[in-house]
């Protein structure tokens, strides 16, 4: 009888046990959130979720590839046009003690690249694009590093448990232009990609003052710049909003990828199950940032604007250049000495300087 009684008893506390186990929660799925600008949501992959916002978030960007993939719970903030200031005022809600995975591209506004771009894509005679270049390098080194930090420090203090990834931009040259509407000289493209790298490094210092990692784009982009043979990166795209920013392949094959690793701890090949899981989110994303869409608002969108040949101040500069804008041939040759020009005057400029460090 005491035996009966003991087994009982053995029975029952097995029982009970097993109902506590088969009553504990399954591991929660890790929660991500991604803030920054354009180049996190997706702007330039032409398929934008429907969440009442002018941010252009794509279930194609990156943090829904990653998140698709590894099964992160995704919150995604990140808005095209956002400086350092609107992720602190907007997006930095968003995160928590529990949040566990954050990534972030953000100071390509601060520095008015749109408005750069703009510029510099006019032809020569009509632009200052040096000038607009100095002074997008003068915020880079001077204004811009102070403003990572603080934010940097924010993103800390509200998400201490957080992996965070800070994620830098790509170079969009490969020294051709190939679009018929724009006059990008090499020159040019070669110092907007020299501002890009300047940028990659004053953002991978402040991202390492506070310990988190940094993920540059550069290398894998290469080979993939506007018109290369496999574009990652849009040229002159319609929606105009689209230009010079990574396409589908861009976020798939290039940016996913680069962030995956130190953002998750692992690597990641995008199947058609990644691509589906991250097109049935589209919804749940649409639904959760309709929620943030009155501060959303407050994000003026920096967008490139192509030139505009008839505008009274290309049509004064045309004037004194000499140039006959019912003619493409005339506004091209232009174009071409002018380039030519501002080649030469690089290359003694360049000569100057390694001459005067090798007398130092």
């Amino acid at each position: 009888m005491a035996m009966t009684r003991t087994f009982g008893a053995i029975t029952a506390l097995m029982a009970g046990t097993a109902l506590t186990l088969s009553a504990a929660p399954a591991q929660a799925a890790g929660s991500y959130v991604a803030l920054g600008d354009s180049y996190s949501s997706g702007t330039g992959t032409r398929s934008y979720i429907n969440d009442g916002t002018a941010c252009q978030r794509s279930v194609y960007a990156y943090p829904s590839l990653v998140s698709a993939s590894k099964g992160l719970t995704l919150n995604f903030r990140a808005c095209s046009g956002a400086t350092v200031a609107d992720v602190t005022n907007t997006q930095l809600s968003a995160l928590s003690s529990s949040t566990t995975q954050v990534s972030i591209s953000v100071g390509g506004n601060d520095a008015g690249f749109a408005d750069v771009l703009t510029e510099c894509a006019q032809p020569g005679w009509a632009s200052d694009c040096d000038g607009a270049i100095d002074d997008a390098q003068a915020i880079v080194n001077t204004t811009l590093p102070g403003r990572l930090s603080t934010l940097y420090s924010s993103i800390r203090s509200k998400a201490p448990n957080a992996k965070v990834v800070v994620v830098g931009y790509p170079r969009i040259f490969m020294g051709e232009d190939c679009n018929a509407l724009t006059w990008f000289s090499p020159a040019e493209e070669a110092r907007l990609n020299a501002t890009a790298d300047l940028l990659n490094s004053r953002t991978a210092s402040a991202a390492a003052a506070k310990g988190f990692t940094f993920a540059n784009p550069t290398s894998r982009f290469t080979g993939h710049a506007v018109c290369d043979s496999v574009e990652w990166l849009n040229g002159l795209s319609n929606p105009i909003s689209d230009s010079y920013h990574p396409n589908v392949a861009g976020h798939r094959d290039g940016y996913a990828p680069l962030v995956s690793t130190p953002l998750t701890g692992s690597t990641l090949k995008i199947s058609s199950t990644t691509l589906r899981t991250a097109e049935a989110s589209s919804t749940r994303l649409a639904d959760q940032q309709k929620r943030y869409a009155a501060a959303d608002s407050t994000i003026e969108p920096k967008v490139f604007r192509a030139p505009d040949l008839s505008s009274p101040e290309i049509r004064a500069a045309a004037k004194r250049a000499g140039v006959d804008l019912s003619s493409r041939a005339s506004i091209d040759a232009a174009d071409r000495e002018w380039s030519q020009r501002q080649a030469q005057q690089q290359a003694q400029e360049q000569g100057a300087t390694e001459q005067e460090s090798a007398t130092r």
